[in-house]
């Protein structure tokens, strides 16, 4: 593994601009995400998890590609794509927002970031939207240019990470909002910094606008950070489910509309704004709907690792949904779980059965996000 020319499947699975820096620091397991290697290993899961929740970790994201939407058109084209609505969305903010396709099936649920009035980034979860971008401006007849850009992020999340980045680019840090961003420099590396991430803990999103200094960047960050806690790290399995935050591809699909995720907030069916799936979200809402995503606790003991299947669940012998995303939280000292289940059974306190890799495991229903469930940790100001 620490071969790094060895390394890899062939050109069609592209490396990021912090690949090598990643492996000299520990990484040892990557998996696929956007057509690009993401670290998944640099040890143990539980103490990454400790150095997230205790103190701070530096994860390659570069997966995380942008769609550059710019052009005369590019706010109108923008909220074409999204069912939230975007019209006091202001320059310098970043949104959390659900692509949609005609049918209400959800397609993406990337960060939205606003660089300029005509200037836009998607920030991606797993699945190719520049492709649907481009298929949309073909024949939605508005003036805008979209592309990838040359856009590599970073995540330094966990609660030193606002010491970190002060020391790395000032006091200004402080007063960045939560999701907001800011473009500027370190070492005249060209950057946007945003109050984001995918952690549910504070943090912050580096984003590299040049790919050559990938590696000048991690180095930089790890030398200031590692005397005030850092480690290289992955995004944490753990942490997210504890905050109940989606999984693309796996907590929802295409099949998914925001409503069976309880997500309807982001749902704009009755404003005045124009996206794609308004008609079908709208029936979707007045309809209802006959599923919905839940957590559970299951009482089994602690699992080795998150599930790699979609475990079934039943009531009473007869299925009833399934588990989406399922690990072991260290913190809680319980199994937790997303699971989409029919709407009958989603009451808080509803006893369940799960058809775990290790066999049947009794469940409860409880509320969600299992931990911080207000972001408060996220949301709260940097100092």
């Amino acid at each position: 593994m620490n071969d790094i020319a060895d390394f890899g499947f062939g050109t069609q699975i592209r490396k990021s601009p912090y690949f090598d820096a990643t492996v000299r620091w520990g990484a040892t397991g990557f998996s696929v995400y956007n057509h690009m290697y993401i670290p998944r290993d640099f040890g143990d899961p539980e103490q990454n998890f400790w150095n997230l929740v205790n103190d701070a970790i530096l994860c390659d994201v570069a997966v995380e590609r942008q769609v550059e939407i710019t052009g005369p058109d590019a706010a109108r084209f923008t909220q074409l794509l999204t069912c939230r609505d975007l019209s006091t969305m202001q320059v310098g903010q970043c949104k959390y927002i659900l692509i949609t396709n005609a049918d209400g099936g959800l397609l993406n649920d990337p960060v939205l970031l606003r660089l300029a009035e005509n200037h836009f980034w998607i920030s991606l979860a797993d699945s190719d939207i520049l492709l649907w971008a481009q298929g949309v401006a073909t024949h939605a007849g508005m003036d805008v240019t979209i592309c990838e850009p040359d856009v590599s992020p970073l995540q330094l999340q966990g609660p030193r990470s606002g010491d970190i980045m002060t020391a790395l680019f000032g006091d200004w840090i402080t007063e960045l909002k939560y999701y907001w961003l800011r473009e500027t420099e370190l070492d005249d590396i060209p950057l946007v910094v945003s109050r984001t991430g995918w952690s549910s803990e504070l943090g912050y999103e580096i984003y590299l606008r040049d790919a050559r200094r990938g590696d000048e960047l991690w180095e930089r960050i790890m030398a200031i950070g590692a005397p005030m806690g850092l480690r290289p790290g992955h995004t944490s399995s753990i942490r997210r489910i504890e905050g109940g935050m989606l999984s693309y591809h796996a907590d929802a699909t295409i099949e998914t509309n925001p409503f069976e995720l309880g997500l309807d907030r982001l749902v704009a069916v009755d404003s005045d704004v124009d996206f794609i799936g308004k008609d079908a979200l709208r029936r979707i809402r007045d309809e209802g709907v006959r599923r919905h995503q839940v957590g559970l606790v299951l009482e089994m003991d602690p699992l080795t690792g998150p599930n790699t299947t979609f475990w079934p669940i039943t009531a009473a012998g007869e299925r009833v949904g399934e588990v989406t995303s399922a690990v072991w939280s260290p913190r809680l000292e319980q199994n937790i779980a997303l699971a989409m289940v029919a709407t009958e059974h989603t009451a808080v306190g509803t006893q369940l059965v799960v058809d775990t890799n290790l066999g049947p495991a009794p469940a409860s229903v409880v509320d969600k996000p299992f931990y911080d469930p207000k972001k408060s940790i996220a949301a709260g100001r940097a100092t």
